[in-house]
């Protein structure tokens, strides 16, 4: 409660890592708060632009520090909620409200993210279907979802949330969004396997990004949120989720002008 009556002194982010969920997001948010000029927000996921806009911007800003501790942008802060791409509203609300704030996506091969997405759903009991039905039904469970959301801006869809496996992959529909309202020089587009392997490498490019010192190294680098596979994926789950993709990763390569070899 106090942080949302200290709203007014307190800092718009920086920096906002928009998605993509079970890309690494966690990791990376990891990785940048541990630089001396970042001062994190109080808490990584703040979710305010996609399930809590209600509680309006004062609730927002609450969990940022204090202007004053900023020292006249030797520090920057920012938050991570990786649903922020998906969902419908959140490019036109985030360039409405910070329009010069600075957006990182991490893009991971969509068939590993939908596989890893399912098993964290499984995990969290919220889905009771096996991989192959949850992919088959994906369609069925999210039919007008989405036309809803647009009708009604409050309207919160629990499927459109949890049991979007494939459609969060087709990356080009929830980038163009963003692309079309926010300059070249305010999206970084990471992809996620060059994370995993040279995170050392990415995270020199993300701080320049960010315009502090690009030559801080992290003490702690190893990764976060690590996916856990409770059952063997059949290789015909692979197989169809490859075939799913491909036409999308294409079109999403030829958009960006990168081939990411998926």
């Amino acid at each position: 409660m106090s942080r949302r009556i200290s709203a007014e002194w307190r800092a718009e982010p920086d920096f906002i890592i928009i998605g993509a969920q079970r890309a690494g997001t966690t990791s990376l948010y990891t990785y940048i708060v541990q630089h001396p000029q970042v001062l994190p927000a109080f808490k990584k996921e703040v979710h305010w632009f996609d399930i809590n806009y209600e509680k309006g911007e004062s609730w927002y800003r609450g969990h940022f520090p204090l202007t004053i501790s900023m020292r006249n942008g030797t520090y920057v802060t920012g938050e991570a909620s990786p649903y922020y791409i998906f969902h419908p509203h959140c490019s036109e609300r985030i360039r409405g409200q910070i329009p010069g704030v600075k957006l990182i996506v991490l893009l991971r091969n969509p068939v590993d993210r939908a596989i890893s997405h399912y098993f964290h759903e499984v995990q969290n009991k919220r889905e009771s279907l096996s991989i192959k039905e949850a992919f088959q039904k994906e369609e069925e469970r999210l039919a007008f979802e989405i036309q809803r959301m647009n009708m009604d801006p409050t309207y919160h869809s629990r499927a459109h949330r949890h049991f979007s496996y494939k459609t969060r992959g087709i990356y080009v529909d929830h980038l163009i969004p963003y692309l079309q309202i926010f300059p070249p020089h305010q999206v970084l587009i990471l992809k996620a396997e060059d994370l995993f392997s040279e995170p050392r490498k990415v995270m020199r490019d993300v701080y320049a990004y960010l315009d502090i010192d690009s030559t801080f190294l992290p003490k702690d680098l190893s990764p976060r949120n690590i996916g856990i596979y409770t059952k063997e994926v059949p290789k015909d789950v692979f197989d169809y989720l490859r075939d799913y993709f491909r036409p999308h990763n294409e079109r999403l390569y030829t958009y960006l002008e990168r081939d990411f070899a998926w």
